[in-house]
């Protein structure tokens, strides 16, 4: 399975060769190293674990620090784990670019939305507003929760005001529109989770929808 790993630069728009204008998601591809590999006899399970992110040794623990000298492998601030079919297809110090992509593939972006606070009703989950004239007090509020003799409380996951945002969301099957692989920049139709400068995880659609 194709993986990569990378910061969300912004949203921009180009030209298709048939003068189609389409909206595109550039992603900087952080190069990621093949750190340990996990296969069924020894974890039960097929993976590789990758680093990325330049990361100091004073700033991490012995145990960590340890973990990057066994592979020989340079410090990185994070960690991720992928599942693969065979663990055995990859050696350790091997790099992840962003030429393991070709435009026409299709993609699913994992990331981390944008935190938002708390907010309301209406803005989190997208209710009518109350009447805005004639003495009416109900403007943005709630409104009933339910009733005070049975069942006298609020049911669980009953929708109301509190958190937006800072969840991890997955859109899926992006197409790659291009691939720089030289300056290490990937070009998706549409949109990605997350703000600026925000980790993205990118893997390839196995069953488009």
């Amino acid at each position: 399975m194709k993986y990569v790993i990378g910061r969300k630069v912004g949203m921009t728009q180009i030209f298709t060769e048939r003068g189609d204008l389409i909206p595109v998601s550039v992603i900087a591809v952080e190069p990621s190293v093949v750190v340990q590999k996990k296969t069924t006899e020894n974890e039960g399970y097929e993976a590789i674990q990758v680093g990325f992110g330049e990361a100091k040794k004073h700033k991490m623990t012995k145990a960590l620090a340890g973990h990057f000298d066994k592979a020989s492998v340079d410090y990185k601030k994070n960690l991720k784990e992928i599942r693969v079919d065979k663990a055995d297809d990859y050696n350790i110090g091997d790099e992840i670019l962003a030429g393991v992509f070709e435009a026409g593939d299709y993609v699913d972006v994992t990331g981390t939305s944008k935190g938002k606070g708390t907010q309301g009703i209406v803005k989190r989950h997208g209710f009518s507003r109350g009447r805005m004239s004639h003495g009416s007090k109900m403007h943005r509020t709630a409104g009933g929760m339910g009733a005070s003799a049975y069942p006298g409380r609020v049911f669980k996951n009953h929708r109301m005001s509190g958190k937006m945002g800072n969840e991890k969301v997955t859109v899926q099957n992006l197409e790659v529109v291009r691939v720089d692989a030289d300056n290490s920049f990937i070009l998706l139709k549409g949109a990605v989770p997350g703000p600026k400068k925000g980790i993205l995880y990118i893997k390839e659609t196995v069953k488009r929808k």
